[in-house]
């Protein structure tokens, strides 16, 4: 940074000292970097799928030899356990070797034309500049989702960082410059959190940037949807989530508790796929509750520096407040609180809410923390309504023994993933990832990711003379 540039400062969630300092960038230098996206764009998207491919497997390279520089960034900046850093990393390099095997599978086709002599053919190219925009929850997974795949494709890409976590988001960018990747190929983009309306309005508004994809809250990607729309720039958001857990009377218990608290509690509950309602029918509820209320109590909170606990702090007071008001609406309303205790600061104890209902902020609202509600239901077709009974729709999950009968259910719940005994939150860099309904639309992830960040254009050559009517 130079000596005129101005910072801004990210306190650690649990001292209050100053984690980090980073560049506050201006809306006019968010533009630069978009300029520098755009004048680096001809030579990266003319480079061979190998050279490319050989460059990124050197990122996840650069990626992984920065690891305990991202393990203490993410632990300033979030809050964080070392094993969610380290988790962090290890699926984000694997994103990036994903991203690199994509480079030689960029298929286009010939299509048979009716034409006479008319070879048609349907080609990929790349987009032009792709700007993404990264959380802060899982921050090298999803920072590095937003660039990787793009890159891959042949596009250039602006990384517009997370307020919470601009360290972290920059050790990204730093990884794929030292791996030798064009100057102006990766721009990365930090900025105050009073400046962030104007920032990302800048850039979605630049005529180099061609695509937008944004992870995180409903809210936000409906505001960034609407200012693209106005430029009929598409954009792939991922968005929030309220995932349903559903227990079937012959489910295997012991599994689909330990499955719920890894869903619920993982990372204090601040994933976009986190368990937020365990539905369970009525004649295996109390056994259920009596399993999962004790796994709860079990699942110590305490400083990640330490590490000596499973979970860790949550992102700031705000989050503390949130759930909080949620649990006392439940509780007022008759819900009833069985495991979870008072917060310290932003160390919040894993929570558990029983005999939550559809008319409660719980069953609505993203917690987006170490709480989740049980929903007793009366039997199967009762549980696929809850589950159903949301805005949201990104992951879910049901357990029951009878395979069949859990694809079934499956194929019925309304979002982009589920998974039968398995947890909501489960995450392959080949996968399709995306939701639906208020979760969002397009798909990260694999080649669903090519044919997110690639324009399908036609093309024709004529091998005969025309004959035209006139």
């Amino acid at each position: 940074m130079s000596s005129t540039q101005a910072v801004f400062e990210r306190l650690d969630p649990i001292t209050g000292a100053v984690a980090t300092t980073s560049a506050a960038m201006t809306p006019d230098q968010a533009r630069a970097a978009a300029d520098a996206a755009q004048a680096a764009l001809p030579a990266w998207s003319a480079l061979g799928p190998n050279a490319r491919r050989a460059l990124l497997y050197k990122a996840a390279e650069a990626l992984e030899a920065r690891a305990d520089a991202f393990v203490q960034a993410m632990m300033g900046e979030i809050g964080a356990t070392e094993g969610w850093a380290r988790f962090n990393l290890m699926l984000a390099a694997s994103m990036v070797r994903e991203a690199a095997s994509l480079t030689t599978q960029i298929n286009g086709e010939v299509i048979p034309s009716d034409k006479p002599g008319c070879l048609a053919m349907a080609v990929r190219e790349p987009v032009g500049v792709i700007l993404g925009i990264a959380p802060w929850n899982a921050p090298i997974i999803l920072g590095v989702r937003a660039v990787a795949t793009p890159l891959a494709c042949g596009n250039t890409v602006v990384l517009k960082a997370s307020e919470s976590c601009p360290r972290t988001h920059g050790l990204i960018a730093e990884a794929f410059e030292a791996a030798g990747l064009p100057k102006g190929a990766l721009s990365i983009v930090t900025n105050a959190p009073k400046d962030a309306g104007e920032v990302v309005g800048a850039l979605i508004d630049h005529p180099a940037v061609r695509r937008v994809n944004f992870t995180g809250s409903t809210a936000v990607g409906k505001i960034i949807a609407k200012r693209a729309a106005e430029h009929l720039k598409p954009v792939l958001l991922e968005l929030g989530g309220k995932a349903p857990l559903i227990v079937l009377e012959d489910a295997d218990l012991d599994e689909a508790v330990k499955a719920a608290a890894f869903g619920a509690f993982m990372n204090q509950g601040q994933i976009c796929m986190s368990t937020e309602r365990i539905i369970v029918v009525d004649a295996v509820a109390d056994a259920f509750v009596q399993k999962f209320a004790a796994k709860a109590a079990s699942l110590a909170v305490g400083d990640p520096r330490e590490g000596k606990t499973p979970l860790g702090a949550v992102v700031d007071l705000k989050t503390v407040t949130h759930v909080q008001g949620l649990v006392a609406d439940a509780v007022a309303a008759g819900a009833v609180q069985v495991a979870g205790g008072e917060a310290k600061g932003v160390l919040m104890p894993a929570t558990v809410v029983d005999k939550v209902s559809p008319d409660m902020r719980l069953f609505r609202e993203e917690s987006f923390g170490p709480v989740v509600g049980v929903i007793r239901a009366r039997d199967e077709e009762h549980a696929i309504a809850l589950a159903n009974d949301t805005e949201y729709g990104l992951s879910a999950s049901v357990f029951t023994r009878d395979i069949a009968r859990g694809l079934k259910v499956a194929r019925r719940i309304q979002s982009g993933i589920c998974h039968v005994n398995g947890p909501t939150v489960h995450d392959e860099a080949q996968m399709p990832f995306g939701g639906v309904k208020a979760s969002g639309y397009g798909r990260f992830g694999g080649k669903a990711g090519i044919d997110a960040f690639t324009e399908l254009r036609w093309i024709t050559v004529e091998t005969q003379p025309g004959h035209f009517p006139i």
